[in-house]
């Protein structure tokens, strides 16, 4: 999926009003993701996105590629894409799951899989709700 696709795809599902919301949307989840992640999943979900995208999972690797794995729980992650997006917590995990079920389309193999089993289960359920659970 291309760049401009797969922000098509995020706008049209989560309702926003601009292409600059949806990439908002993108980043907020993607870096928040990235931070749960251990970082080489990241990296792996990183590589199958298109550049400008996967970017956002990289920005919270740290040093050397130990991995941050930062232990939250979906409190916190809707918290921080809230945070990230200037949306309120109902928008917020909205937009998340949207950007992760369109991330999921993008993928291909077991990445996805992956990264659910990587997530603990209330966060794991923001990953399988997409956009209309």
């Amino acid at each position: 999926m291309q760049h401009d696709q797969l922000i098509g795809q995020v706008q049209a599902r989560a309702h926003l009003g601009s292409r600059g919301e949806a990439e908002t949307a993108c980043r907020a989840t993607l870096e928040t993701l990235g931070e749960r992640l251990p970082e080489g999943l990241a990296d792996n979900l990183a590589a199958q996105l298109p550049r400008e995208i996967g970017e956002h999972l990289r920005r919270t690797e740290v040093f050397g590629g130990a991995g941050t794995g930062e232990r939250f729980d979906r409190h916190d992650f809707i918290e921080r894409v809230g945070a990230r997006s200037g949306a309120d917590d109902p928008k917020a995990a909205y937009m998340a799951r949207v950007v992760l079920e369109v991330v999921g389309e993008a993928t291909q193999g077991g990445v996805m899989t992956k990264v659910k089993d990587a997530l603990p289960e209330d966060i794991r359920q923001l990953v399988s709700a997409g956009s209309t659970g």
